[in-house]
Protein backbone atom coordinates (compact mmCIF):
# COMPACT_ATOMS: atom_id res chain seq x y z
CA UNK A 1 0.00 0.00 0.00
CA UNK A 2 1.11 3.54 -0.64
CA UNK A 3 1.61 5.68 2.48
CA UNK A 4 -1.00 9.20 2.44
CA UNK A 5 0.92 12.40 0.78
CA UNK A 6 1.89 14.89 3.18
CA UNK A 7 1.20 18.49 3.25
CA UNK A 8 4.30 19.67 0.78
CA UNK A 9 2.36 16.97 -1.88
CA UNK A 10 -0.61 18.74 -1.37
CA UNK A 11 0.33 22.13 -1.17
CA UNK A 12 2.10 21.38 -4.69
CA UNK A 13 -0.93 20.08 -6.26
CA UNK A 14 -2.92 23.29 -4.57
CA UNK A 15 -0.34 25.82 -6.49
CA UNK A 16 -1.13 23.43 -9.82
CA UNK A 17 -4.37 24.57 -9.56
CA UNK A 18 -5.79 21.39 -8.04
CA UNK A 19 -8.64 21.37 -5.89
CA UNK A 20 -9.82 19.65 -2.37
CA UNK A 21 -12.85 17.55 -3.93
CA UNK A 22 -15.84 17.85 -2.42
CA UNK A 23 -16.38 14.77 -0.63
CA UNK A 24 -13.14 12.25 0.73
CA UNK A 25 -9.59 12.59 0.59
CA UNK A 26 -8.98 13.59 -3.41
CA UNK A 27 -8.34 16.83 -5.49
CA UNK A 28 -10.34 17.79 -8.65
CA UNK A 29 -9.56 19.67 -11.33
CA UNK A 30 -11.13 21.14 -14.83
CA UNK A 31 -9.38 21.48 -17.82
CA UNK A 32 -10.79 22.98 -21.02
CA UNK A 33 -9.39 22.94 -24.34
CA UNK A 34 -11.26 24.41 -27.69
CA UNK A 35 -12.33 21.50 -29.06
CA UNK A 36 -13.64 18.03 -28.55
CA UNK A 37 -10.72 16.37 -30.53
CA UNK A 38 -8.63 18.25 -28.06
CA UNK A 39 -10.30 16.58 -25.12
CA UNK A 40 -10.78 13.64 -25.98
CA UNK A 41 -7.30 13.24 -27.16
CA UNK A 42 -5.93 14.81 -23.62
CA UNK A 43 -7.95 11.92 -22.38
CA UNK A 44 -6.17 9.34 -24.56
CA UNK A 45 -2.78 10.15 -24.09
CA UNK A 46 -4.01 10.52 -20.23
CA UNK A 47 -5.18 6.99 -19.85
CA UNK A 48 -1.46 5.58 -21.56
CA UNK A 49 0.11 7.28 -18.61
CA UNK A 50 -2.82 6.07 -15.76
CA UNK A 51 -2.16 2.62 -17.46
CA UNK A 52 1.90 2.62 -17.24
CA UNK A 53 1.45 4.05 -13.26
CA UNK A 54 -1.72 1.58 -13.07
CA UNK A 55 -3.25 4.44 -10.89
CA UNK A 56 -7.17 5.33 -12.94
CA UNK A 57 -8.61 8.52 -12.78
CA UNK A 58 -12.40 9.13 -12.13
CA UNK A 59 -13.09 11.87 -14.42
CA UNK A 60 -16.05 13.21 -17.31
CA UNK A 61 -15.44 15.01 -20.44
CA UNK A 62 -18.41 17.26 -21.95
CA UNK A 63 -17.08 18.60 -25.15
CA UNK A 64 -14.37 20.50 -24.55
CA UNK A 65 -14.43 20.05 -20.82
CA UNK A 66 -12.65 17.18 -19.07
CA UNK A 67 -13.09 17.17 -15.31
CA UNK A 68 -10.76 14.73 -13.56
CA UNK A 69 -10.68 13.78 -9.75
CA UNK A 70 -8.12 11.99 -8.11
CA UNK A 71 -7.72 9.50 -4.84
CA UNK A 72 -6.19 6.42 -4.03
CA UNK A 73 -8.76 4.24 -2.84
CA UNK A 74 -6.77 1.29 -1.50
CA UNK A 75 -4.96 4.21 0.57
CA UNK A 76 -8.00 5.70 1.51
CA UNK A 77 -7.45 8.82 0.06
CA UNK A 78 -4.43 10.79 -1.67
CA UNK A 79 -1.05 9.30 -2.00
CA UNK A 80 2.46 10.33 -4.48
CA UNK A 81 0.26 8.13 -7.19
CA UNK A 82 -2.18 11.04 -7.40
CA UNK A 83 0.93 13.55 -7.68
CA UNK A 84 2.90 11.52 -10.00
CA UNK A 85 -0.68 11.38 -12.56
CA UNK A 86 -1.55 14.91 -11.85
CA UNK A 87 1.94 16.16 -12.79
CA UNK A 88 1.84 13.81 -15.68
CA UNK A 89 -1.97 15.71 -16.63
CA UNK A 90 -0.46 18.89 -16.25
CA UNK A 91 2.39 18.50 -18.33
CA UNK A 92 -0.33 16.77 -21.40
CA UNK A 93 -2.72 19.83 -20.94
CA UNK A 94 -0.14 22.19 -21.77
CA UNK A 95 1.79 19.99 -24.81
Amino acid sequence: MTDRLDETGRAVLKAAGWEAATEGDAVTKTFRFSNFVEAFGFMTRAALWAEKLNHHPEWSNSYRIVTVTLTTHDAGGLTELDAKLASKMDKLAEA
